[in-house]
């Protein structure tokens, strides 16, 4: 079991929430960690990248000199790929990068990020934001009030709230996700998670759902 804080938006504390974080994984599999978090990062590579091959950089394909004689290496083409400004020998093509693991496997990589969360003391629930305007001031006191501050924060809404993510998109190191949106590595990467009571439910409850389900089979 584990207790949550939460917190009202002045940093004084305003209720307590007990979980039993068995509920998301008996325990923390590094390697499925590891393998979530590659895979999102190589599905953002663009991929785009692409160097020239002997047959396509500019310049003439006639022999430089002659092949016996001269005392020098035999050689062809300025455009060999041993020459400077030659082609590359294994030039670098355009390439999609992008794969898929397993549903439950990405399921259960972001059961464990939540537990590691509560247990490392990285997570911190708020009552609500309340926000009629987006505010970026406002959210920056906010999570500057909160525990661990200063750190790299991922906010969890939740549903899409626009005013929520228009008043945190300009502070540096935060970013917004709904709960339904929310992976492993989005959970990994920032050094703190704040998420309003009603967000955490939600979380909660798609993730442990996700660890019965995986526990019965």
């Amino acid at each position: 079991m584990a207790t949550l804080v939460i917190y009202a938006k002045d940093g004084s504390e305003a209720g307590q929430r007990e979980v039993d974080v068995d509920q998301l994984a008996d325990s923390i599999n590094m390697q499925l960690l590891h393998d979530a978090v590659v895979m999102y990062q190589a599905n953002r590579r663009s991929g785009s990248h692409k160097t020239k091959t002997r047959g396509e950089v500019a310049g003439s394909t006639r022999k430089m000199y002659r092949q016996k004689g001269t005392g020098n290496a035999r050689a062809g083409s300025r455009r060999s790929g041993i020459r400077r400004g030659g082609g590359h020998i294994f030039a670098l093509r355009p390439r999609d990068y992008s794969y898929r693991l397993p549903k439950k496997a990405l399921r259960r990589a972001a059961a464990m990020a939540l537990r590691g969360k509560i247990e490392d003391g990285e997570l911190v629930l708020i009552e609500s934001w309340e926000l009629e305007a987006p505010k970026t001031r406002e959210v920056a006191s906010v999570l500057a009030r909160l525990p661990r501050a200063g750190e790299s924060t991922l906010v969890v809404t939740e549903e899409a709230e626009t005013i929520v993510y228009r008043s945190a998109r300009n502070i540096p190191g935060v970013s917004v996700q709904p709960a339904d949106e929310v992976h492993a590595e989005s959970l990994l990467c920032p050094a703190r998670v704040v998420a309003t009571a009603g967000a955490f439910d939600r979380l909660w409850g798609r993730l442990a759902r996700t660890a019965a389900v995986a526990a019965a089979e």
